[in-house]
């Protein structure tokens, strides 16, 4: 086994783009070619262009009307109207007509009387009145545009006014993706992973960011794990491209072949970013033409193409950076971070009364459901060790300002129906996005304390009141004036495996450890609910075995559970159905959507409780299994408990 490799050195990412810009020649590594103008839509001049035809090419009329000459026209008066002769003292014409020769302005219609063989005028009119000169909007010979502009539609309007067919333009930029790994499987083949493989996603995920910097991409199937089938790929894309990229091939690992065929058939230029995720960045040349090893982990490649590539790309082709909306943002968590290094912290991202409210989501470099969840991240600094609670950052959107006013910010206990509401508002006639963070049901009360959502699910029972969530409002939010929501009375109870093989009949069964079991997060009321109920049969958490091994929802109890890294976890009979498991009921709870009054006239709260009070949600909620919607959209009251 080959000796696994390390970091030469980790410098920062300006740093690494700069060492790029300095080993690349740009002007012999991106040729020119003609293109038609009605294909040159994003595409860059190589050379001013300059117009072939004026335009207009001639004097044409700008309203619909007479031509006259201005001179006779001059002695007409309001009361003292001026009769001139048709085709002879005045020619109708239409906009866009040539102006009649002789003729030097235009009267509209609108201020001409028509009196059959003449026409009567009541104001004169002046030289050149509604008339477009030659070259009013164009002159030939003139510059239309200048070199290393990007073209818009506008431009390819203005080209072909001016008799312009052909540009001369850069080449596009042309990428290859290279996908590596004995484990790596091609999407395209749809397969079915056994352990140990994984279904190759970053080259589309490159690709789509690729599409919009307007680079011609091409990606090969994966390479095994050999340093002869790298080069030898590594060449082949040399050949059309202007920047190799060598995926999930640029780690510390005993088969990264990455750094050696680079200095093989080039120069290492960087070998590490100062940035996580993204740090196993390796950046190289190879025949005047770029060489990148991008990290495994799909959110350090999105870092390692947008911190890197796309300044570098913006660079070769000659166009402006792309630059992201930012908004300040209020943290509603801390957030340590390593210092040395710059650390991208994922964030969702909603408005919250006057102000952006951010969550941080998980920060693992394998988590690309992160990006999907998320509407922007911070960057922590280097010489920082974190981000405080309440603290405010700058943050890039991946979307638009104005898509945050579209957000439904969520914090508080997980539950299958969430992702149902959620799914149904993005289909409305007005979409919103709801966004939630499994924070448990204490840290949604947090959440509405601090000012940092919109509503909080919880389901927190007292025993000593059998009631839901209204003593721990008291308790935890003293003097907030809330609205409480019912969203559906749903089972919990013991998710096992198909067959039940360790015959757990209830909480007593895991007694004596031996049973694994998987707990959910402190704070969360499904974890309230056990200790309860663990306290109830004189069960202690010492003499359970996965007492302190934590999830966040109910779908992660349910996959530990179908894996086998747990025997069983308490969870929603709902998740249990999901995946095919089975389920031993231990109570019913009262799940409810926990709403502070002074966001009751929201128009996003407001969407959110007239689609919970409707029949499809009831109809939906009923189709998951293990929920009952008697109390569905009514409005709960202190002392109820159950309520039916």
């Amino acid at each position: 086994m080959s000796d696994r490799n390390i970091y030469l050195k980790t410098i920062p990412v300006p740093e690494a783009v700069k060492t790029v810009m300095n080993n690349l020649d740009r002007d012999s590594l991106v040729q020119t070619e003609t293109i038609p103008v009605h294909e040159a839509l994003g595409r860059v001049t190589a050379e001013a262009v300059i117009a072939r035809c004026s335009s207009p090419t001639y004097h044409s009329a700008a309203m619909d009307g007479y031509a006259v000459k201005s001179e006779t026209t001059f002695t007409a008066r309001e009361g003292q109207p001026l009769l001139l002769k048709k085709e002879e003292g005045c020619i109708p014409v239409n906009t866009g007509n040539p102006l009649p020769d002789g003729m030097d302005a235009i009267i509209m219609i609108e201020h001409v009387v028509d009196e059959g063989e003449n026409i009567s005028i009541e104001a004169p009119a002046f030289p050149w009145q509604h008339v477009r000169r030659i070259g009013e909007d164009i002159v030939a010979t003139e510059m239309l545009l200048p070199r290393k502009h990007t073209i818009s539609a506008f431009d390819m309007g203005a080209l072909l006014s001016a008799g312009i067919y052909e540009i001369k333009v850069y080449e596009k930029i042309r990428m290859t993706f290279i996908p590596t790994g004995d484990e790596v499987l091609p999407f395209a083949d749809r397969p079915t992973p056994k352990p140990g493989e994984v279904i190759e996603s970053n080259s589309q995920v490159f690709k789509s960011l690729a599409a919009g910097l307007d680079v011609e991409f091409n990606f090969t199937a994966p390479v095994k794990d050999r340093e002869e089938k790298l080069t030898a790929a590594v060449e082949e894309a040399l050949k059309t491209s202007h920047i190799v990229v060598v995926g999930a091939g640029s780690s510390a690992g005993s088969k990264d072949f990455t750094r050696i065929v680079f200095e093989k058939l080039g120069k290492l230029l960087v070998h590490g970013i100062a940035v996580m995720p993204g740090k196993p960045t390796v950046l190289g040349t190879a025949q005047g033409k770029l060489l990148v090893g991008a990290p495994g982990y799909p959110v350090s490649a999105v870092v390692c193409f947008e911190d890197v590539l796309t300044p570098i790309i913006s660079w070769l082709a000659g166009k402006h950076e792309p630059q992201r909306d930012k908004v300040q943002v209020r943290l509603a968590r801390r957030t340590p971070s390593k210092p040395g290094q710059e650390e991208i912290v994922r964030l969702a991202v909603g408005q919250v009364g006057d102000e952006y409210i951010g969550v941080p989501l998980s920060r693992g470099a394998g988590m690309i459901t992160t990006l999907t969840k998320a509407q922007g991240f911070t960057r922590v600094p280097a010489d920082s060790e974190g981000v405080e609670l309440n603290e405010t950052v700058n943050v890039e959107l991946f979307s638009s300002r104005a898509e945050l006013d579209k957000v439904l910010m969520h914090v508080g206990s997980h539950d299958n129906t969430i992702d149902l509401l959620a799914d149904m508002l993005m289909g409305g006639n007005n979409p919103l996005r709801l966004v939630s963070t499994h924070a448990g049901s204490m840290g949604g009360l947090t959440a509405l304390k601090n000012d940092m959502a919109l509503f909080a699910g919880a389901h927190l029972f007292d025993p000593e009141t059998n009631d839901f969530n209204f003593p721990f409002i008291e308790r935890y939010l003293p003097g907030m004036e809330v609205t409480v929501v019912n969203l559906a009375i749903r089972h919990q109870g013991f998710i096992v495996p198909k067959g039940n093989p360790k015959n757990i009949k209830g909480i007593e069964s895991l007694d004596g450890l031996d049973i694994n079991f998987i707990n959910r997060q402190r704070g969360a009321g499904t974890r309230i609910l056990f200790d309860y109920h663990m306290k109830k049969a004189g069960l202690k958490p010492m003499n359970i075995l996965g007492y302190d091994r934590e999830e966040f929802t109910h779908m992660a109890v349910a996959a530990n559970v179908l894996t086998g890294a747990a025997d069983c976890g308490l969870g929603i009979f709902a998740a249990a159905k999901a995946l095919d498991l089975d389920f031993v009921p231990l109570a019913h709870e009262r799940y409810d959507l926990i709403i502070p009054q002074k966001h009751m006239e929201d128009r996003r709260i407001k969407t959110l409780l007239a689609l919970i009070k409707s029949d499809k949600v009831k109809q939906a909620i009923s189709k998951l299994g293990g929920y009952e919607t008697d109390l569905t959209g009514k409005e709960m009251k202190p002392g109820v408990g159950l309520g039916y």
